[in-house]
């Protein structure tokens, strides 16, 4: 089973796949977390997120893992590694290479061969998954996205500068040639701006039979 959840930055998508899917026993798979470590990767290789030719000898080279929800990276641990405000100014950019989205998206196919799963990104419904019987987006509004964002407390930006950030990001994934984020036919919306995460889980759980629990 495949239970994939699309929706912007700061929807709420990773807190929620991570709940279900302790209560449903599935893996949960954040693709995020993937392009987050590539893109510490490429950060401290010094290498030029605009050339997309050594970006992509960097990634290719690279050994990575995903293991229950840690991601390695020649064999290092990076989750602890990859909230910081200079990963969330580049993880677009990374994250809109095609040659890049590929392996996230083979890698996060290869994991539900193996095994029952949840996933969350912004391709998940539509490109990864588009066949799944399990199809969610979860949006909320910018204003409501920033003020999460801001009161985790792992940045060190202001409320605005969060806002403008999401704002650019939502501009990028939006519109980008491959993988953009959409909502795709037949997927169930969820707005979550005025939600709290177990209203969340609990509007998801009511689509899922209980024979699939």
């Amino acid at each position: 089973m495949v239970i994939a959840i699309d929706g912007p930055a700061g929807s709420g998508k990773s807190t929620v796949a991570s709940v279900l899917a302790e209560r449903l026993g599935l893996t949960y798979v954040n693709s995020g977390t993937i392009y987050r470590a590539f893109t510490l990767l490429i950060l401290r290789n010094a290498v030029d997120i605009t050339d997309e030719q050594a970006v992509c000898a960097v990634i290719e080279s690279a050994a990575l893992h995903y293991k229950g929800t840690q991601v390695y990276v020649q064999g290092e641990p990076l989750n602890e590694s990859l909230h910081t405000d200079e990963i969330d100014k580049n993880i677009s950019v990374i994250a809109a290479i095609p040659l890049i989205r590929r392996r996230v998206n083979r890698l996060i196919q290869d994991i539900a061969e193996e095994t029952d799963i949840i996933v969350e990104g912004r391709d998940m419904t539509t490109v990864v998954f588009p066949h799944s019987d399990y199809r969610f987006f979860l949006d909320a509004s910018l204003e409501a996205r920033a003020k999460r964002r801001f009161e985790q407390g792992v940045s060190q930006l202001s409320l605005q500068d969060i806002q403008e950030t999401l704002a650019a990001r939502d501009a990028l994934d939006r519109h980008e040639a491959e993988g953009r984020l959409t909502i795709g036919h037949g997927v169930t919306v969820i707005d979550s701006s005025q939600l709290t995460i177990e209203e969340v889980c609990e509007q998801i759980s009511r689509r899922i039979p209980l024979t699939q629990h």
